[in-house]
């Protein structure tokens, strides 16, 4: 072959595979696991963007001009729903019929549990400002802090590797529809991360097989999908802020809590300072620990869904392995 039609092909294939790239869509993603779940999928032909970045909370995030951009030129966006990107709603709507816009969590086949409030339960927050002393706190809470709507359901349905596989179905089919040329590499990436997911699930009940029976408590009650996969036990939450120490009315109520129900350990998440920790465990036998649910400390990618998932069952098998 000469040079010139040797160069001639490969600029032929060039363009050829910039084609077919190009016809990939513009996917934007709110948060890091489904983000995780997204770019699996995608792997081999884009990179979704993502909107909550580092360790920044969908419950507290504040749109950057950067997001409105990339929601703007965006084919398709993936989202939990309203019951946690309520930062999102306004600008999705904004956006008209420009995207395809995929609310994961009327996924075909998801399992959804009810919120869980009253009793060794707080009130469902998610960190707003919520302490002793202060008037109708509970109420706002209540009446503010998660958007309670939807059937009031739980919305970390993440933290369940089966409705990880039930989001991760939807999030194939809507990029199939929209890009059918790649839909075989859309398949094959689905079938992969499934027989992950697979794997995963298994890992996870046999590292925390030998703690079910050992109570703990988390700082607010979103581990019940990882819960009830598991039949670990989650024996109550306490909501409050990361900002502000309780005061020492609520104090002596966190510490009875922990007491009566017999916890091992006390759960905190990144964004608590070990201050914090530290002054809600003083006075009790319970031992301090933190949990990730929202993959705050790990950076995004096809991986984060699998260590956030290990990091959870790992977290908990430590402390409560090693408490009383």
């Amino acid at each position: 072959m000469s040079l010139k039609k040797s160069l001639l092909l490969t600029s032929s294939l060039l363009f050829t595979a910039g084609a077919v790239h190009a016809e990939v869509p513009n996917v934007v993603v709110s948060i890091k696991p489904i983000h995780s779940l997204v770019a699996s999928i995608m792997q081999g032909l884009g990179e979704p963007a993502l909107i909550v970045e580092g360790a920044a909370s969908p419950h507290t995030y504040s749109m950057k001009p950067s997001n409105a951009s990339a929601l703007e030129n965006a084919d398709i966006v993936f989202w939990v729903g309203h019951g946690l990107e309520a930062f999102l709603e306004k600008p999705l709507e904004a956006l008209g019929s420009g995207a395809t816009i995929v609310e994961l969590d009327d996924a075909p086949g998801l399992e959804k549990l009810k919120f869980r409030e009253g009793g060794a339960f707080e009130a469902h927050d998610d960190g707003d400002e919520h302490e002793a002393g202060t008037e109708g706190a509970e109420d706002h809470a209540h009446e503010e802090g998660h958007h309670h709507d939807e059937g009031e359901f739980d919305m970390h349905l993440w933290l369940d590797p089966a409705n990880a596989k039930a989001m991760a179905a939807e999030i194939e089919k809507t990029l199939t529809a929209a890009d059918p040329d790649n839909a075989a590499t859309y398949k094959s990436n689905l079938n992969a991360l499934n027989m992950r997911l697979d794997a995963l699930d298994r890992t996870l009940e046999e590292a925390v097989a030998p703690i079910k029976d050992k109570p703990f408590i988390v700082f607010h009650d979103a581990y019940q999908y990882f819960e009830h996969r598991y039949d670990v036990k989650v024996a109550g939450s306490i909501t409050v802020s990361p900002e502000v120490l309780p005061g020492a009315e609520r104090l002596s109520e966190i510490h009875a809590k922990i007491v009566e129900l017999g916890a091992t350990c006390v759960f905190a998440e990144p964004q608590f300072e070990p201050k914090l920790v530290n002054v809600v465990l003083e006075g009790t036998p319970a031992k301090p620990g933190t949990l990730d649910p929202e993959a705050a400390t790990i950076e995004a990618g096809p991986d984060l869904y699998f260590q956030l998932m290990q990091g959870i069952g790992t977290s908990l098998k430590t402390c409560l392995s090693n408490g009383s």
